[in-house]
């Protein structure tokens, strides 16, 4: 409810034309031309199958390519990123989608936070690129939502549920480096939603979530910009048209594949470099 009256020019205020944050020309342009030629005749070196409600980790070297496969049924995937060295550079949802939008596809890329803020991958194939927008503005691929979490879930119904994307990234982070859950947790970050169709309402503005477009064989490739750790959790959502945080959703493994390109098909790429920001802030 509307506690202040509207000034006399409101609608002169509403009408403010909108302006881009950062236009496309401003952020490097995909090569579709390298990239396409890149993932052609590629060797396939190691593939992972992500249990239900579990996470999993995995490592891709910079200069390789990496799917996300559906296998048996619709199944959202969270996807965290990290530098293979360095837990603290780690993908950057907010950046990535003011750099390009909420939803993502191919062409776009996942970017670090700062101060590093550079490519860690880019999406070289969607096969659900067809979605587009659906008459309630639903899309697949996003980078609004956080991932579900045990915080929020034990917030909105007092129970404790242990399955979520969250605490599932936390324990395969975990179990990957060694690390106590303690450790692991402050390194879990906002996520890519894989293969999850959301939205915001046209009257509340609420986040939605329905049932995602995936069936088995579908994928969605990347490219590593830099070497890559990264985790991903099959969230308990299943296809994420009915509930998240229980039991209740049918869920489906993931498979991941890496893949190697062929001999030469990288020539003159080197991978990302950090920002080039001095990092004064204005001090000298």
């Amino acid at each position: 409810m509307n506690q202040t009256n509207a000034p006399k020019d409101a609608a002169q205020r509403r009408g403010a034309p909108p302006v881009i944050c950062y236009g496309v020309d401003q952020v490097p342009t995909f090569d579709a031309a390298f990239y396409g030629a890149a993932r052609q005749r590629t060797t396939r070196i190691e593939e992972l199958l992500v249990p239900p409600r579990e996470a999993r980790t995995f490592k891709v070297p910079a200069g390789h390519f990496f799917r996300i496969v559906s296998t048996e049924g619709p199944q959202v995937g969270d996807l965290n990123l990290w530098h293979a060295a360095d837990l603290s550079e780690r993908f950057f949802s907010g950046k990535t989608r003011a750099l390009h939008a909420t939803h993502v596809s191919t062409g776009d890329r996942l970017w670090s936070n700062l101060p590093a803020l550079r490519p860690m991958a880019t999406i070289t194939h969607d096969s659900l690129d067809w979605y587009g927008w659906d008459a309630d503005g639903a899309g697949v691929h996003d980078v609004i939502g956080t991932r579900c979490d045990p915080y929020t879930n034990y917030l909105l119904s007092g129970d404790e549920y242990h399955h979520g994307c969250h605490s599932n990234l936390t324990r395969a982070l975990a179990a990957a480096k060694g690390i106590s859950l303690a450790a692991a947790e402050p390194h879990i970050h906002d996520v890519l939603n894989v293969f999850m169709c959301t939205g915001f309402t046209r009257d509340t503005h609420q986040y939605f979530m329905k049932a995602s477009p995936v069936r088995p064989g579908d994928f969605i490739e990347f490219f590593a910009e830099i070497d890559l750790l990264a985790g991903l959790s099959t969230c308990p959502g299943g296809d994420c048209g009915s509930s998240h945080s229980d039991d209740v959703a049918p869920c489906y493994p993931l498979l991941v594949e890496i893949h190697r390109p062929r001999e030469g098909a990288l020539s003159g790429w080197t991978p990302a470099q950090r920002n080039g920001y001095g990092g004064s802030h204005g001090l000298s």
